[in-house]
């Protein structure tokens, strides 16, 4: 497969920039502050975590404590993975043959056409459009489907738009989806981070018997160090292959982390809302911030998540810009070049920024002295 851009990226500065402004996931916890939330016993069921195989298809409790956030899935319908990227890769491979034709929203998270385009998939791109608040449009969907059309891949709230559709939207694609007879692969990584509840979205696999549902511990619960996800589906067929391909990769997953994993999602609710009230001061300081330089920045306030994608105005461009505050300030930001795609059009002005974690404005004071004012 074609290098992965943003985590080659990453790779390089991720941990040596002295502010990390692009991060997509929510502020994480410790172990003790996490045992500190669970309350009380906690740090006895830490201590008493059994460290043998665990469960392919992931701990008993744990996928009930998961069905619990859904309307129509059952404990018997998730499938846990070692992170978001294992679920992606493990349903791309099941799911699609070459000579496949799959159907995906750009700009995305890149690993949902690399891993089909190295499958042997016809991938053709829909494109989220500024102009259209990077919402989908229904009769291009509708367009880009053709006779071997077999998934149609889409991610909400997006990655790195924070762009959520309208519920009408939303089962005006589940429709055209039902209506091809296709599967539906919906990565709602940030579900729980709507700026305002009435944009919280259905899960898909809760309407669309055809859905796959992918979710994960790393970006709206805030804890990417335990390597927990899963996927929702209703098809039992499907999900007992994607289990057997999992033979071949992870195994099972750790059981502290199934440990772990399972105190966040008993007090799910109390962290969502914790990281809500964060994103949303954090989001405050961004507008006053962009507010400054309406000459550089193009800006408008994501629907959900904790990544936006602003334009750059200045004359140098995003791609040089990014670089340079990189490099000669500390400042981390993605830059177009890492939303780059072969299925749509480019966005080359346009750089990814994270609000979803504490002491943004160091980060942003840093910011200014890279700016050209």
């Amino acid at each position: 497969m074609r290098d992965f851009a943003l985590e080659a990226y990453f790779s390089q500065w991720e941990f040596t920039a002295k502010h990390h402004m692009t991060a997509s996931d929510a502020q994480s916890m410790s172990i003790q502050e996490l045992l500190n939330l669970a309350g009380e016993g906690a740090q006895e069921e830490l201590e008493q975590c059994w460290l043998g195989y665990t469960p392919t298809w992931g701990d008993e409790e744990l996928r009930d404590l998961i069905a619990q956030n859904y309307e129509r899935i059952q404990s018997s319908q998730v499938l846990c993975f070692a992170g978001a990227e294992e679920g992606l890769y493990v349903a791309m491979r099941t799911l699609l043959q070459p000579g496949d034709h799959m159907v995906v929203f750009t700009p995305n998270y890149q690993a949902a056409e690399s891993v089909p385009e190295d499958i042997g998939v016809t991938i053709t791109g829909v494109d989220l459009r500024p102009e259209n608040d990077w919402c989908p449009q229904p009769q291009e969907l509708k367009a880009a489907i053709t006779a071997n059309t077999r998934l149609v891949s889409v991610n909400f709230p997006n990655n790195p738009t924070g762009s959520i559709p309208s519920q009408e939207l939303w089962m005006d694609i589940i429709e055209i989806c039902r209506h091809h007879n296709l599967y539906l692969f919906s990565d709602e990584v940030y579900r729980g981070l709507e700026l305002h509840p009435h944009h919280r979205l259905p899960q898909a696999t809760d309407v669309y018997e055809k859905a796959l549902s992918l979710n994960v511990l790393s970006k709206s619960y805030g804890f990417p160090g335990l390597r927990l996800g899963w996927i929702a589906c209703q098809e039992a067929k499907l999900l007992g292959e994607m289990e057997r391909y999992k033979h071949y990769l992870s195994i099972c997953n750790p059981s502290p982390t199934e440990t772990l994993g399972k105190m966040v999602l008993r007090h799910g609710s109390k962290i969502w809302e914790k990281n809500r009230q964060l994103i949303a001061s954090n989001l405050d300081i961004l507008d006053d911030f962009f507010a400054h330089y309406p000459h550089l920045f193009e800006w408008k306030r994501p629907q959900g998540g904790c990544v936006a994608f602003p334009r750059y105005l200045g004359a140098e461009g995003a791609q040089t810009f990014c670089q340079k505050l990189v490099q000669e300030q500390g400042v981390l930001l993605l830059p177009p070049s890492v939303y780059d795609t072969s299925y749509g059009p480019s966005h080359p002005q346009h750089f990814r920024i994270g609000f979803g974690r504490k002491n943004i404005q160091e980060g942003l004071e840093a910011m200014k002295g890279g700016l050209s004012v």
